[in-house]
């Protein structure tokens, strides 16, 4: 996954690191897919409606967390919000050079049921998945999943934050996602100022990951970053399309958005022991899905996206999610992106699940790498 020849997108202070090296499957190719389609809404509206008693409120507010070694969780409520559980704001670790912080920036179920999600998972997969992420599983086949960013810190303090999570009131995501997020608060808990923040990685464009790019105005929250996205997921997009009204003609007006094609370097040198930052195309979720290896010259994690949303995805790669645009090529990226992970000995930073920081599941027969 380390390949000195993959393109770099030029930036500016990367210290120590010397020279850089080096939503379908076409603009309207078809009928659109993904979350901010009109018939998806409709769906999780009318999935809403049936499973009535089901709540989407709010995230509470967490109090601030230290970083902590391991993958530790804080817990914290706000005030005035009940007595409803958080998980860690913030949770960080470190991969040689670079910091990582997991950014909560929502939690709450999602419309109707988890087997309505996954149709194809069996009650074995399901019984593996309770034992990864036991907290997905809410009453009456409730789906409970965290909404989640990371930054990752360079020396220096410039930061590269990956998703924005699911904005505030207002933003694309309210029809169904538990707006308002809380990722400004947690930033700023975490030491970072929106200037602080030189680039956004937008994994894909689907509401719950770009929410607090923009403003509801358009005025772009991160003001001195470059949004990075790939070329094919911009492609794909409709001229009506939510994500191209909302996120993409303002960052274009702003002179902020930077597509990308194919595996791109952020920062560092792509080569064994030298700690990069690297764009991993993923696709099949959405057309231009990417995903983010930080390898800090020894240690590595993957920050996954929406490769995998749920913890069935984790046991078991071939459980297609409905909401994928292309099943098959969705799961041909899972299971590479797992495989190559459990080869390297990788840590996951993932979006939806319960915790932040995963290892890959092995198989029973399989001998976990070191």
């Amino acid at each position: 996954m380390n390949d000195p020849t993959v393109p770099a997108v030029p930036f500016t202070e990367v210290p120590g690191a010397g020279p850089e090296t080096g939503p379908e499957t076409g603009p309207e190719a078809g009928p659109e897919t993904g979350p901010d389609r009109p018939g998806r809404r409709r769906m999780l509206r009318g999935a809403l409606a049936v499973a009535g008693a089901v709540a989407l409120c709010p995230l509470v507010a967490a109090t601030p967390a230290a970083a902590e070694p391991a993958g530790g969780v804080a817990a914290g409520a706000a005030a005035g919000v009940g007595a409803v559980a958080a998980a860690g704001a913030v949770v960080a670790r470190r991969f040689g050079r670079y910091e990582v912080l997991a950014l909560l920036d929502a939690h709450g179920p999602f419309p109707g049921t988890a087997q309505a999600a996954f149709p194809d998972a069996t009650a074995t997969d399901w019984e593996r998945a309770r034992r990864l992420d036991p907290a997905a599983f809410g009453p009456g086949d409730t789906w409970e999943l965290d909404f989640r960013c990371y930054a990752v810190r360079r020396p220096g303090g410039k930061v590269t934050l990956v998703d924005t999570g699911i904005g505030p009131v207002g933003s694309p995501a309210s029809g169904w996602a538990p707006v308002p997020g809380r990722l400004p608060a947690v930033l700023a808990r975490a030491g970072i100022a929106p200037a602080d923040v030189e680039t956004v990685v937008l994994t894909h464009l689907h509401e719950d990951h770009y929410g607090w790019s923009v403003t509801p105005e358009g005025v772009p929250v991160f003001p001195n970053a470059r949004y990075v996205v790939q070329h094919a997921e911009v492609a794909a997009l409709g001229p009506t399309r939510t994500a191209r009204t909302y996120v993409v003609e303002p960052l274009l007006r702003a002179g902020q958005l930077h597509e990308v094609d194919g595996r791109t370097v952020l920062a560092g040198r792509a080569r064994p022991g030298g700690g990069a930052i690297t764009l991993l195309p993923t696709p099949g979720h959405t057309p231009g899905h990417q995903s983010v290896l930080v390898d800090g010259g020894g240690d590595r994690l993957v920050l996954t996206g929406d490769v995998l949303v749920h913890a069935v995805q984790l046991a078991t790669p071939a459980v297609r999610y409905l909401f994928e645009a292309d099943p098959e090529t969705a799961r041909h990226s899972r299971e590479q992106l797992l495989g190559e992970a459990r080869r390297t000995g990788a840590l996951l930073g993932t979006a939806h699940l319960n915790r932040p920081f995963v290892r890959p599941w092995t198989p029973p027969g399989h001998t976990p790498p070191h």
